[in-house]
């Protein structure tokens, strides 16, 4: 039997997500702040929820580790810890409920495996949503020792963002597994697949002598 189109979307859609989702927990790239005290014209400092960098646009020299209390102990930021990494322990459990739902090596897939699968994958798509989005929302509320009136939000936002909506969809598209799994259990639709095919086959147990049109 052929995977459903749902099960393919949602298993490639899943997978990445996770991969967007690492790369924006990790990198420290959430803030860039520009033109604070004592920096220089082309340095940009880089703030994430896990470290901090500073970069020369110039020389592309870059330091990183450096510290910032007032930041890290925003709620914003302790939340987005939290959730981003939640997030990413969920979607890894979604993805392996679908695995064994799609059951690539098997000739029928387990329909209610991969409907559940896709509203763990969608929920972590919510998890990791919620803290990118407020981040966002108060991008120059976020207290930091080096103030400044230049601050933008950084590419690793804009790759959770991604990542967020590639889990939407493709716990979405999973979750429509279960439209099949409703319709393999209705006696009804089986009973007419049944009696389709049936007519599609010539009868075993043919008479000698009779002639069929």
């Amino acid at each position: 039997m052929r995977t459903p189109a749902v099960m393919v979307i949602g298993i490639v859609l899943a997978p990445c997500g996770l991969i967007f989702l690492i790369t924006a927990t990790a990198a420290p790239a959430w803030r860039n702040v520009r033109k604070y005290e004592g920096a220089a014209e082309d340095e940009v400092r880089q703030q994430g929820i896990w470290d901090i960098c500073e970069e020369s646009e110039s020389t592309h020299s870059r330091q990183c580790g450096l510290t910032d209390t007032d930041y890290f102990k925003a709620q914003v930021v302790q939340m987005a810890r939290g959730m981003m990494i939640a997030s990413l322990a969920v979607t890894a459990l979604g993805i392996g409920l679908a695995s064994l739902g799609i059951r690539c090596w098997d000739e029928d897939p387990n329909y209610l495996l991969s409907g559940l699968s896709g509203l763990v994958i969608f929920a972590a798509g919510v998890l990791s949503i919620i803290p990118l989005s407020w981040y966002t929302n108060n991008i120059n509320d976020v207290p930091t020792a080096t103030q400044s009136s230049d601050m933008r939000v950084g590419y690793a936002v804009a790759l959770g963002f991604i990542g967020s909506c590639f889990e939407l969809m493709g716990g979405f598209s999973l979750v429509l597994s279960f439209f099949h799994f409703c319709k393999k259990k209705d006696p009804a639709s089986n009973y007419y697949a049944n009696r389709s095919n049936n007519k599609t086959q010539h009868p075993r147990n043919m008479r000698k002598g009779n002639n069929y049109v």
